[in-house]
């Protein structure tokens, strides 16, 4: 009976440690789960822990981004207001300067009108100046125009004897066809300047080249005036020595008369005052 009972025991026993080794063994797969779960789960949050400082880390990037896109935004907003105020100032220059232009063109045209209406007379006084003195040589009469005025240049051996100031019969000839042309040009006023060579003069009464000059002018004068009826008030009668010489060599060229024809043309004048006076031609 004894042994009955401690074979029971023993099978009892058998039995209580079988099922503590079954529990231990599912306890310890159990555990090891959940420690790789744990492990998996450690791995993942130091994944999201990651992805959220990078994604941190964007956004601190965009809304600097955004800050200055807002700050760029605002100065662009402000550039435009004030390109828009340049641009409408631009306008307004390019406006006047377009009015300046036209006012330009039209004071350079209207001068441009009378230089041409200037040339034109000038023009038809040489042409009747050469008809009446065509006959004579080109070395003793020369007819010319310099910078819009005309030049009628009588050799003094033409008008004078050597030294003297006394008109020749021969020169009162010529002096009447050049009178012949200013009495039927009323417009034009005139100069009779006297030039002598660079040798000098003094005999008889005269001092000095500069008498000399001044009397031969005086004297082509006085035949207008007196022979052919030329209204002085048109006339002037200047001597000018030898300081304006035409030839460096050759002095018998530099001792001549030239009547300088001045046209009497007011609006002409009047026109080129106003316009070196007018802003908009010296701007």
């Amino acid at each position: 009976m004894k042994k009955i009972i401690l074979g029971c025991l023993g099978i009892t026993l058998l039995l209580s440690s079988c099922v503590s080794q079954k529990k231990y063994a599912d306890l310890e797969a159990q555990q090891k789960e959940t420690q790789d779960l744990l492990n998996s789960a450690t791995v993942k949050l130091n994944d999201c822990l990651e992805e959220k400082a990078t994604t941190t880390s964007r956004m601190k990037t965009l809304e600097d981004q955004n800050a200055f896109l807002k700050a760029n935004n605002q100065e662009l907003i402000n550039n435009m207001g004030n390109l828009t105020t340049l641009t409408t100032k631009g306008a307004e220059n390019l406006e006047k300067s377009l009015e300046s232009l036209k006012e330009k063109d039209l004071t350079i045209r209207k001068l441009n009108d009378a230089i041409t209406r200037r040339d034109s007379v000038n023009l038809s006084l040489v042409q009747s100046l050469k008809g009446v003195l065509g006959n004579l040589d080109d070395e003793d009469i020369e007819i010319s125009v310099e910078k819009g005025v005309v030049f009628v240049s009588i050799s003094d051996k033409l008008l004078f004897s050597s030294g003297s100031y006394n008109v020749t019969s021969r020169a009162k000839e010529v002096l009447g066809k050049v009178a012949q042309v200013v009495n039927n040009k009323p417009d034009f006023e005139f100069m009779v300047e006297g030039h002598t060579d660079d040798v000098p003069y003094n005999s008889g009464v005269l001092k000095d080249n500069w008498d000399l000059s001044v009397k031969r002018a005086t004297a082509v004068v006085r035949i207008l005036q007196n022979d052919y009826n030329v209204d002085p008030k048109r006339m002037t009668a200047a001597g000018r020595a030898e300081f304006v010489p035409v030839s460096a060599t050759e002095k018998s060229k530099n001792r001549r008369t030239r009547i300088v024809v001045l046209p009497k043309i007011d609006q002409f004048y009047s026109m080129i005052e106003e316009g070196m006076k007018d802003p908009a031609i010296n701007d």
